[in-house]
């Protein structure tokens, strides 16, 4: 069906659905204290094409990504209890409320997933909606000797106690070594080893963003997040777990630590991580001045979705060096299929190419081989013996795997909405105009269910629909 590059097993490893097509797949999302750049979205762009390649091949696909809107701190290699968490930093410089702050770019990264094609996960549990569930854990990890209570009160997880930490990314417990910064003062408030991390940090006094728990008032710590939102949500037999390669060590080292330890196997099937995005040869940084927003695309007149062309011309698990070049060269070539398709589309129809519909199946198939797929679809667009009306059918068909919207200018009727969507529109746009963010993200996954997906805009939401999602 799809192999994929397995970060535990450094090998590429057929994906094989633990249920008979049906693949539960976790992704770690956003931390909301900013917009999110370019090299972001190619991340979450690897799951779309996950999603994509396994409905093509009929198999449905859960999928959960989560929301951090609390606990992650500027410097996670520093576990301090009194580090400056993004989100209350950005809050500050903003001067405004934390969780205003955390909706808003909430909404600004649905709009960029929106923009690029990427299709709405079924969930998106929230950090600060969650705590319940990570004391529950907390709690058991303690209860079964893998976590204690240091002497100021944070609750820390026992590295030592894991036998197997260190798999996804390399790095031995023996060989590891103290920070430079704050791990005396931890050792010296009740913190046992240097490479233990905070699973609850006991807050400061005037400190914003905290909740009650057996062991104090405060906040959890960022790795325990996820463990407790995938467990909830996917339960302890997920396929297939996605992130960013910076997110291996130590956020997904500790995640898997905390996870099995607490199911007493091991959970996630298979890791994989897609590789840096530079631009202009250079690492994305705010403090290079060096960040490339989806606004940024937009701002100079080039389609989000070439974007989106563009990423797909590097493997996932490659370092891309995106430029503006590449994307005006992307933005062109998408002119040029839209055109040529719309023109297609004016011919009579004829039977999709087998050979080629084959060969870009097998691409993707293929630990994601966009490069190659594109290639196929290059050398078929200039291949003067098919027929138009061949050409629209597979570019059409190509389209499912690609997420470019290759038929926008096609003279087509607009789908007409399932029964029961536009009653389900208009709960949306009140509970958006009510400020009922958590009650639009659930009619917004009801939609999806429905093949209907929905894009808010500073005029309001648009939506598109598609069909029931699944193959076929």
């Amino acid at each position: 069906m799809l192999r994929l590059m397995d970060t535990r097993a450094r090998a590429v490893e057929e994906i094989v659905p633990s249920t008979p097509r049906f693949l539960r797949v976790y992704a770690c999302g956003p931390t909301v204290y900013r917009y999110a750049h370019v090299g972001n979205l190619r991340t979450f762009l690897l799951t779309d094409l996950i999603r994509r390649t396994c409905e093509m091949h009929g198999v449905q696909v859960q999928l959960v990504q989560n929301i951090t809107d609390v606990g992650h701190l500027q410097d996670d290699t520093n576990l301090d209890a009194d580090g400056e968490d993004k989100l209350l930093a950005q809050a500050r410089a903003e001067n405004k409320d934390p969780f205003a702050i955390a909706r808003f770019y909430e909404d600004a990264f649905h709009r960029d997933l929106g923009l690029l094609g990427i299709r709405p996960a079924d969930a998106y549990p929230r950090a600060s909606e969650c705590i319940d569930l990570m004391l529950r854990l907390i709690a058991d990890l303690l209860a079964k000797g893998h976590a204690y209570v240091g002497g100021d009160g944070t609750v820390y997880f026992s590295a030592e106690s894991f036998a197997s930490y260190g798999a996804l990314s390399g790095n031995k417990l023996s060989e590891l070594r103290a920070g430079h910064r704050a791990d005396a003062a931890e050792l010296a408030k009740g913190k046992r080893f240097h490479a233990d991390w905070a699973l609850w940090k006991r807050a400061g006094e005037h400190r914003e963003m905290t909740w009650d728990s057996p062991w104090g008032r405060g906040f959890p710590g960022w790795h325990i997040e996820c463990s407790a939102m995938s467990l909830d949500l996917l339960g302890d037999v997920i396929d297939v777990h996605t992130g960013g390669i910076d997110l291996r060590f130590p956020h997904h080292e500790d995640e898997r630590a905390q996870t099995d330890c607490y199911a007493g196997k091991e959970v996630v099937r298979h890791w994989v991580h897609g590789e840096h995005l530079l631009f202009e040869g250079r690492k994305m940084a705010k403090s290079t001045g060096n960040v490339v927003l989806v606004s940024d695309v937009v701002d100079r007149g080039y389609d989000p979705l070439a974007l989106r062309l563009a990423f797909l011309g590097t493997r996932y698990r490659q370092q891309a060096n995106l430029s503006w070049a590449e994307i005006a060269g992307a933005h062109k070539t998408l002119s040029r299929w839209r055109a040529s398709v719309a023109g297609w589309a004016e011919e009579p129809s004829k039977p999709m190419c087998a050979e080629v519909q084959q060969g870009i199946l097998d691409a993707f198939s293929d630990d994601l081989d966009t490069p190659r797929a594109l290639q196929v679809l290059r050398a078929f667009e200039k291949d003067e013996s098919m027929p138009a009306g061949c050409k629209f059918e597979t570019f059409a068909w190509a389209d499912r795997l690609l997420g470019l919207d290759l038929a926008r200018d096609v003279g087509r009727a607009p789908a007409a909405l399932p029964a029961g969507a536009q009653d389900l529109l208009d709960q949306r746009a009140a509970a958006r105009t009510t400020k009922d963010f958590a009650g639009s993200d659930r009619l917004r996954d009801e939609l999806a269910s429905l093949g209907v997906l929905v894009k808010d805009t500073p005029g309001g939401q648009e939506w598109t629909s598609t069909g029931p999602p699944g193959p076929g």
